[in-house]
């Protein structure tokens, strides 16, 4: 490596440039390690020349359409001797080999943070690199973090590297970028800050391996600690043990070695490296090599390390932890047996401390012992969420790229399951309605009879008559000769927020209405909430909207789920398909304060003088009503969406009416004949008269 020291990786005045800059995640990571170190004097990404990173408080990053273009147009001075790689495994060895032929002898180290680049465009950056004396730190790096100098390449320290951080003699070198992180929490519990914290990477093959980085440790006099974390995977430790033994290393290592608990199960670590290849290159033969080195076993965080001048007492090389949460208790049993000062006073006790806790069912279950109290939330998160509880209903999803992973489903030797759940066992042992419920909203029904709701509201939304747009639409499909699956794509593409969408307003004006109260169980409110009372107050505000609106020629709000134009003529007037559900629901021995409310309204519209009827509950309440009943205690507690509730109501008509429209397809594939759906030309009028073209050219 270039560097004699590990300030020689990165420094204050170092100048760094990022590849794909625009992209979502160098975007983000670059306005934050802007705000911290100030040290990126630009980026490029193809087609985005011109455009600039804004960051607030600061002056915005220039963005240059190629590598050449930013060294051709910064001067020499401010040219970049530090490169970070953000693209896509496919263009990493195109980047770092335009990298180092444009950046010269200004371009000292590449951080490839690209996970899963193959082993073959590894070698042959390898290959590159090494011609032109150019270190390079991956790939699968999250970066570097000085914390002496205040800079970092990468996301090492995620939005505010501050909270983790705090200057210190403690090196950190972590094939987990994240765990970087997290260690350096762990260690201001034991009064130990950070000099150093390192992400090695951990694809199949790392260009920087762990011995370069404590060679360059020991030459570092503000480093007096290094803390390693170790996955599975690659021969990198027992290499850099046998460099440590051979050379005498003097500054004692703490380790964690990850992965034991996954041995012999066939499940490996999340990174593309932590694949086991032999007897060495396993969790437990990194721990015996670790133990080994240091001539003694695990630390035990209940036994004492004796201050003794004896060598045999003193943990002169070092010692491994067997939990990461025996970090600070074995950093501090370090120091105290060297005889070492911390590098601040333990500003905090390193307990449990929940934010908050739902243990739902389990409460009764698990032993006391267990059961945790709510912990103290800091400011300003406590007044944050006071804030965001008076204001929000429903949960605030965090995003992050989804391309190849999802919440919901996964496949495993075991077979696919849902949302953790084997799908072989929810077919043997639940309904239809039931994994549907679980597949939508993450987890199963509180109550059996959800399920049957369900279920009713799928075989009430099938069909509306031949008439209807949504199977009139498969028809068509059939009547040209299509293949089955376009009658379905046919009936969905008919579906809208006219026909179908009712369902996602009524949850949406259902909530409007109740989440206000402090209802707590929509199958049983309770004497505090008057459903009659409710409904009335809100047909007196209705209709004084309606009449204002009137008056003053302007259109209004409508209450969505009400009425039907096929059963509209009689003075109290119901849908049976909804009446089919309310009376499912009354069986159960409770109630559906939802659909309740909106019976009670119908007739309450009519009473103030609204209606000249009592309008018909239709199909979409009777859905938007069961699916906000399954959804109500997850919104309530913020473990679903807004969204997804409003969602799950509309997909509950459009999966229903899907089946509806295959059946009509099948139907009139059968018994129609072909284009019997056109429409004669002498049934078709035009409402433009025929004119001529314009003579001559265009």
């Amino acid at each position: 490596m270039r560097p004699r020291k590990l300030s020689g990786l990165l420094k204050k005045g170092d100048r760094v440039a990022v590849s794909n800059i625009t992209g979502r995640e160098a975007s983000k990571v670059t306005v934050a390690s802007q705000q911290y170190a100030g040290n990126i004097v630009g980026g490029w990404a193809l087609g985005k020349g011109g455009q600039t990173i804004e960051v607030p408080g600061k002056d915005p990053v220039p963005v240059f359409a190629t590598c050449e273009e930013l060294y051709a147009t910064l001067p020499k001075h401010g040219a970049p001797n530090k490169i970070i790689i953000y693209s896509p495994p496919e263009a990493v060895y195109g980047e770092v080999k335009e990298a180092i032929q444009y950046g010269g002898d200004r371009l000292h180290t590449i951080f490839i943070i690209t996970e899963n680049v193959s082993v073959e465009v590894t070698a042959k950056i390898r290959q590159i690199s090494d011609e032109a004396s150019v270190d390079v730190i991956g790939c699968n790096t999250l970066g570097v973090v000085n914390v002496h100098d205040h800079v970092r390449v990468g996301a090492v320290g995620g939005e505010a590297p501050e909270e983790s951080f705090k200057p210190g003699c403690a090196t950190i070198i972590s094939n987990s970028g994240n765990m970087v992180n997290t260690i350096a929490g762990y260690m201001q519990a034991a009064g130990i800050g950070t000099h150093f914290g390192i992400s090695t990477g951990k694809d199949v093959l790392i260009l920087t391996p762990l011995v370069e980085f404590l060679k360059l440790a020991a030459r570092s006099d503000e480093t007096r600690l290094i803390v390693l974390y170790v996955e599975p995977g690659g021969l990198y430790e027992q290499e850099a043990i046998r460099w440590m033994r051979d050379t005498g290393f003097e500054k004692p290592v703490i380790v964690y070695v990850a992965g034991s608990l996954l041995e012999g199960r066939r499940v490996a670590l999340g990174h593309a490296g932590a694949v086991v290849e032999g007897p060495q290159t396993s969790a437990s033969g990194k721990m015996a090599a670790f133990d080994e080195y240091f001539g003694t076993g695990h630390f035990d965080p209940d036994k004492r390390i004796r201050k003794s001048n004896g060598a045999r007492d003193r943990p002169r090389r070092g010692i491994r932890v067997t939990a990461l949460h025996h970090l600070p208790a074995a950093a501090m049993a370090v120091c105290d047996a060297l005889g070492w000062d911390r590098d601040f006073p333990i500003r905090h006790e390193l307990r449990l401390n929940p934010w908050f806790l739902n243990y739902r069912d389990l409460a009764d279950e698990l032993p006391h012992a267990l059961l945790l109290r709510p912990g103290h939330i800091p400011e300003p998160y406590r007044s944050q969420f006071a804030r965001q509880m008076k204001v929000s209903v429903g949960l605030s999803p965090v995003r992050r790229d989804l391309r190849n992973t999802s919440r919901a489903s996964s496949l495993d030797e075991a077979g696919q399951r849902i949302y953790g759940y084997s799908l072989t066992e929810l077919m043997s042992k639940h309904s239809f309605g039931e994994a549907i419920i679980l597949y939508w909203t993450g987890e199963l029904p509180r109550y059996g009879f959800e399920a049957k709701l369900v279920e009713m509201g799928l075989i009430a939304s099938l069909t509306n008559g031949p008439g209807t747009i949504s199977a009139q639409a498969a028809k068509l499909s059939a009547s040209a000769g299509n293949a089955p699956n376009t009658g379905m794509i046919a009936t969905l593409a008919a579906i809208g927020t006219v026909h179908g969408g009712n369902g996602r307003q009524g949850v949406r004006y259902l909530l409007k209405i109740f989440t206000r109260l402090n209802l707590k169980n929509p199958y049983d409110p309770g004497p505090d909430i008057d459903v009659a009372k409710l409904a009335h107050e809100t047909a007196v505000a209705f209709k004084k909207v309606k009449d204002a609106a009137k008056d003053s020629g302007v259109d209004y709000e409508r209450i969505p789920c009400l009425g039907h134009p096929v059963f509209n003529d009689k003075p109290v007037n119901y849908d049976p398909r909804e009446r089919a559900i309310w009376e499912a629901v009354q069986q159960t021995g409770r109630t559906n304060v939802f659909l309740d409310f909106y019976h009670q309204l119908a007739r309450a519209l009519h009473d103030v003088g609204v209606a000249s009827r009592v309008w018909a509950v239709n199909v979409d309440a009777a859905l938007a009503c069961v699916w906000l009943g399954v959804c109500w205690t997850a919104l309530m507690e913020k473990r679903i969406s807004l969204k997804r509730a409003e969602d799950c109501a509309f997909l509950g008509f459009a999966l229903g009416r899907a089946a509806g429209g295959a059946g009509e397809f099948l139907d009139h594939q059968d018994y129609g004949s072909p284009m019997d759906m056109r429409v004669p030309a002498s049934d078709c009028q035009s409402l433009t008269r025929p004119r001529d073209l314009p003579k001559g050219g265009s």
